[in-house]
């Protein structure tokens, strides 16, 4: 096949250079052999004439020159092209140009592949320091002589489904939370409860995510900070002891929530969690239950 194209392209070489050296008579009177020949061809033919690809490629370029050099249109060049149409001749070209671009050649593009030897000292890197970000591992293996681009370090640390520093560091999302601390969890809020007299009382409880099981801390119709923390207190006394099973608190953005509330259970080896502004969802459990027990409940006297 490839000896074919050569002959071919060497046959269309030499009639170029034949054809440079005709007078400009000689060339007109070809010519209009040529197209005689061709129209006798064309009412004797009576199946469609299929060229190969190696003529479409031949073919293609000469029309493509030709047109480029008479600025002639599709339809001017019927007279020339006589066995195809001109818009298919010049769909060919285009076909081509669109091959050579789509041609995959040996050289890749980007970065080479690191050797898996470094790949498995990026990740140890990034497993035995979950505090590190890409930059600094970065400069880590600079100093071992390793030049390893940033994006090649996040790309293969990605790969193996390692987070970022940030995460990898402690910092997990709410859904891993959730599903694998639930036991470990409680969470806090208040609700009010209206009375016969309509004097409005705010009850405490603090609920276990993973039984639903609620301590009801207490009722007041004035709560502050004070109140809230003394039954904090109250509640570490309860369930307290020399190990804990709970390890996380959730409560929202209240104010009688204070920072002392929040002393008392981090003193305890606790992970405060504040819900963002707006979020109820993110108490979810909490919020449930107050629900039910508004709608279950009855009046208080």
């Amino acid at each position: 096949m490839g000896w074919f194209i050569l002959t071919n392209i060497f046959s269309t070489l030499l009639s170029l250079v034949r054809a440079r050296n005709l007078s400009v008579q000689e060339k007109e009177l070809e010519i209009l052999i040529l197209r005689k020949q061709l129209a006798i061809l064309q009412r004797k033919v009576d199946k469609p004439i299929r060229a190969s690809r190696i003529d479409k490629m031949i073919l293609s370029v000469l029309t493509k020159r030709l047109k480029n050099i008479s600025n002639r249109s599709s339809a001017q060049l019927q007279s020339v092209i006589r066995i195809f149409k001109p818009e298919t001749v010049l769909r060919w070209h285009k076909q081509l140009i669109r091959l050579k671009w789509t041609f995959k050649g040996k050289n890749k593009d980007g970065r080479p592949p690191i050797n898996q030897e470094l790949k498995n000292l990026v990740i140890r890197l990034a497993k035995e320091n979950p505090s590190w970000g890409y930059g600094k591992i970065e400069g880590e293996l600079l100093k071992l002589g390793f030049i390893v681009p940033r994006t090649t370090i996040q790309n293969k640390l990605r790969k193996h489904n390692i987070q970022p520093a940030p995460v990898r560091g402690g910092s997990i999302s709410w859904r891993h939370l959730m599903s694998h601390y639930k036991d470990q969890i409680l969470a806090t809020d208040f609700f009010t409860v209206e009375t016969i007299t309509l004097k409005t009382l705010y009850a405490l409880f603090f609920i276990e995510l993973g039984t639903r099981r609620v301590h009801f801390s207490g009722v007041t119709p004035h709560p502050n900070q004070l109140w809230t923390t003394q039954h904090a207190r109250d509640l570490l006394w309860e369930i307290g002891g020399p190990d804990p099973s709970f390890r996380f608190l959730i409560h929202d953005n209240d104010k009688k929530f204070s920072s002392m509330f929040d002393t008392i259970f981090l003193s305890e080896g606790f992970h405060v969690i504040h819900t963002p502004y707006c979020a109820p969802n993110a108490n979810a459990f909490a919020e449930r239950w107050i629900r039910s027990v508004k709608k279950n409940a009855w009046i208080i006297f």
